[in-house]
């Protein structure tokens, strides 16, 4: 996802039995959603066949659906099949539970016919034009509110979407098209199957008018763009860009893991989100001046990770966010020069420290209850200033060899942040314990207090760093010594590890300025100044 408005994504092995929640009773093996559409209402109806496998022994199994409000919103559950045999039922306000007992190991098919009024997940609404479509919008957890399902990103598992809706519209998914048929009384099915499990977060449909344009093959892979007929000049050349954008993460990273790419102007609530192989973005996205670029990168590089690499628990998501948002500015860095990614760096690290003000919550937040909570500058900008400072700490080499490392062990399945710890320690040989500990388990960053003064009879610089805020970092520092004229004299790196420490610094003659950070490698807030 999703780069809010305020804000402003070899061969893979997949294994059969993937991460869940501990305690899970089953693993989700495949999802075949049956949908009916209308122009009249907004309830829709739907039929749900879940393949399962059990993980322990059960009498009884439940999956996430909202039940039908007091103000009429909700799904209502008609008939439950488990093997193809009505079983009993009932709804809680948040769940089905369905009386049929399984065994460890043991497989199943159940299937969930019912109807309703979304209560959200489905937008149902009018585009900016007025005309009518249906929008799925499921993260972080609201696919229950239309779909019977397991709605946490650790049970991952293939998903099929067939579409009953009038002939009028046009369907995009997940996965490729596999039918279209029109059916009588002017309605037309469209059936998407995508083979790669995916948690519920970034299944979708999209069922609108739409102009659509195939932009290119990128390695076999087609990207298309799907947007408003009004907005089909401008939306084709803005989203084309995704043809330039998605080679460079498959050299760095690793192949892509879906069939297609479809970029899709939508009516989703936030600035993209990184559906599976259907990226949505908002309306006000197309603008005909290919300014969204960033956040058409965001949405691709979280196709890699958070969709295909998927965050084992809510509170890793930066390994979604963070990687996304760095990915961009490495992006452009690749494209545009250092220049470029530094001053991303530089607006990041002030949201970082500025948000740090407002809630003293280590990125890793177990604590969030509220998962929309998440979608802030911890995971996003410091998650992305981690990975930076992970890459100075490793090097360039070391560094991209880690991700693509990381990256191979985990594609189609789940990682938390300490499986990402672990692959670069194996690639790089480092302890990095204590790296992960500071900048993602505990809150904040370092708030340095810096002064300096040149010692003439020693030759020397006496450089004090006091750390301000209360959890005490381990880092290295760069600085830059300026003579007069602001001629740079030499750059020095310190390690600092102490609440407060001097350094005696050799100098060959006065020194009028000392700059820190000055290749922007650090994640800090502080001050420089002689002192007096």
């Amino acid at each position: 996802m999703k780069r809010i408005s305020w804000l402003f994504l070899f061969v893979v092995v997949l294994n059969n039995v993937r991460a869940q929640q501990p305690g899970a009773p089953i693993d989700v093996l495949q999802y075949r959603f049956a949908l009916t559409l209308s122009d009249q209402y907004n309830s829709i109806s739907g039929k749900a066949t879940i393949d399962v496998q059990g993980l322990k022994n059960v009498s009884s199994i439940s999956f996430d659906l909202t039940a039908k409000r007091a103000d009429g919103k909700g799904m209502t559950v008609q008939q439950v099949k488990a093997g193809g045999q009505a079983v009993t039922f009932r709804q809680s306000e948040a769940l089905v539970h369905i009386d049929s007992p399984l065994k460890t190991g043991e497989k199943i098919t159940y299937e969930i016919s019912y109807e309703g009024i979304p209560t959200d997940g489905l937008i149902i609404d009018k585009n900016k034009y007025q005309s009518r479509g249906f929008f799925a919008d499921n993260w972080p957890n609201r696919a229950h509110n239309w779909l019977p399902c397991i709605d946490h990103p650790a049970d991952k598992a293939p998903v099929d979407f067939l579409v009953t809706a009038p002939v009028h519209y046009q369907v995009v998914a997940n996965g490729i098209q596999v039918e279209e048929t029109i059916l009588p009384n002017n309605l037309k099915l469209t059936h998407y199957r995508e083979t790669t499990p995916l948690p519920m977060k970034i299944m979708v449909i999209g069922v609108a008018d739409f102009a659509v344009q195939y932009a290119g093959d990128v390695q076999c892979i087609p990207v298309y763009s799907w947007v408003y007929p009004e907005d089909k000049e401008k939306g084709f050349y803005d989203y084309a860009q995704a043809t330039e954008i998605l080679p460079y993460f498959i050299k760095n990273v690793g192949p892509y893991g879906y069939k297609k790419l479809a970029n899709v102007q939508s009516k989703t609530m936030f600035g993209g989100l990184e559906n599976a192989g259907a990226i949505f973005y908002s309306e006000n996205s197309v603008t005909g001046t290919r300014k969204s670029e960033s956040l058409l990168t965001h949405e691709i590089a979280h196709q890699w990770f958070g969709d295909m690499a998927t965050e084992t628990e809510w509170a890793h998501i930066w390994l979604s966010e963070g990687f996304a948002t760095y990915m961009t500015i490495l992006y452009f860095e690749h494209k545009y020069g250092k220049d470029t990614a530094d001053h991303m760096l530089r607006e990041d690290r002030m949201q970082t420290v500025s948000y740090f003000k407002r809630s003293q919550q280590p990125v890793v937040d177990t604590s969030a209850k509220d998962y929309m909570t998440l979608l802030n500058p911890n995971s996003y900008q410091k998650g992305g200033w981690v990975l930076h400072m992970l890459r100075q700490e490793l090097g360039d080499s070391i560094f991209w060899k880690g991700i693509r490392a990381y990256y191979a062990r985990f594609a189609g399945k789940n990682a938390s942040t300490d499986d990402l710890r672990q692959s670069m320690e194996t690639v790089s040989g480092k302890d990095l314990r204590t790296f992960f500990q500071q900048w993602l388990f505990s809150p904040g960053q370092p708030s340095l207090d810096i002064t300096y003064r040149y010692q003439q009879d020693r030759k020397s610089i006496a450089l004090t760093v006091k750390q301000q805020q209360a959890n005490l970092f381990a880092f290295p520092l760069e600085l830059s010594f300026y003579g007069a004229n602001h001629r740079l004299l030499f750059n020095k790196t310190i390690r600092v590890t102490k609440k407060e420490e001097t350094f005696s610094i050799p100098a060959t003659g006065p020194v009028e300025q000392v700059v820190a950070d000055p290749a922007v490698r650090l994640l800090y807030e502080g001050t420089v100044k002689a002192a007096q």
